[in-house]
């Protein structure tokens, strides 16, 4: 006989369904998918329905691609369960209570771009030149916030091989503000033009250390080189008690990540390419193959060294204070 749970609850259906609100970032779409598995669980101990939120939440992790900020979420609403003070008169009365305060934190939670925005406008000056990268969210509604008030102009890379710096340049150029797209290959090309790095992440983790859009880390490098300011946006429920040490470390990297390929017979056979043949292949613009990009990472870690700071809906913090605070988030 099946669990009453798995026959009736789909999980990761739940959690796509939640995702698909373009509103909800992929932490918040995590809590507000265990959310529902308490209300829909039948667990009748705290021991029940802690294993089954654990059991729910490796689920999630193991069916998505990219589960870092996914972790970070679902971590958050556990801990909240196990380690906050609960006053409810019976286990049912502490579900629904649980249920109550996951949606109302969910809510809360759409406003912290508003906040980390009006935060971070005090840091653009007027005609200040920013560097971002890829796509945010919160850098976009930053932007379009210092936009309304200030006068800027942004740099934004391409971000290969999704491209979604161009997302970030169509929305830009839209409101109005002048935008250029800059190859990936020439950041340092372009950062002694820029006032600083403005960048979004999928996690801040232990260390004060950034996990964002792979490309992140060498613009970090670059940045540091050049005496620019590197400034990370991110929602408190993007902090991740996680510790890499190098980018080998993190949950999304596989052997096959950025592996030699097998000889073939055919790349191994010798060719006898004519010139004309050799001058018609230069010509022609090529792209990666679908194999190739799928041996590349998605993202990517940023050591704390290189971080300036980080602006989140619970202040400006260095990258030491952002583990002082993680520490404090899951104390109990």
């Amino acid at each position: 006989m099946q669990h009453k749970e798995q026959s009736e609850f789909d999980i990761w259906a739940t959690y796509q369904s939640f995702l698909a609100n373009k509103e909800f970032s992929t932490p918040l779409a995590a809590i507000l998918t265990l959310t529902e598995l308490v209300e829909r669980s039948d667990a009748g101990t705290m021991f029940e329905l802690v294993k089954a939120l654990n059991d729910g939440a490796r689920v999630l992790s193991q069916r998505s691609p990219n589960p870092i900020s996914l972790n970070a979420g679902c971590e958050l609403f556990i801990a909240f369960v196990t380690l906050s003070p609960h006053d409810s008169d019976s286990f049912s009365d502490l579900k629904r209570e649980l249920v109550k305060q996951g949606q109302k934190y969910a809510t809360e939670a759409l406003t912290y771009r508003e906040k980390i925005a009006d935060l971070a406008l005090g840091f653009i000056k007027d005609d200040s030149i920013i560097l971002t990268h890829s796509y945010s969210r919160v850098v976009m509604k930053t932007l379009l916030r210092a936009h309304k008030k200030k006068r800027i102009s942004v740099y934004v890379t391409e971000a290969r091989p999704r491209g979604l710096g161009l997302r970030t340049y169509d929305e830009l150029t839209a409101a109005g503000i002048p935008c250029t797209v800059v190859l990936d290959s020439a950041v340092s090309y372009v950062m002694d033009k820029v006032n600083f790095v403005l960048v979004g992440s999928e996690a801040v983790v232990e260390s004060g250390g950034l996990i964002n859009a792979v490309g992140s880390n060498q613009i970090a490098i670059i940045a540091k080189a050049a005496n620019i300011p590197f400034y990370a946006l991110a929602e408190s429920y993007k902090f991740h008690r996680l510790f890499p040490l190098s980018q080998y470390d993190l949950p999304t990297h596989n052997p096959n990540i950025l592996a030699f390929p097998l000889p073939s017979p055919s790349t191994t056979s010798s060719s006898t390419t004519t010139t004309d043949e050799c001058k018609a292949s230069s010509e022609e613009p090529r792209t990666l193959t679908q194999v190739q990009i799928a041996c590349h990472p998605d993202v990517d870690y940023t050591r704390p060294d290189l971080i300036t700071l980080v602006f989140s809906d619970v202040g400006s913090l260095t990258p030491e204070g952002v583990s002082q605070y993680l520490v404090g988030m899951f104390a109990g």
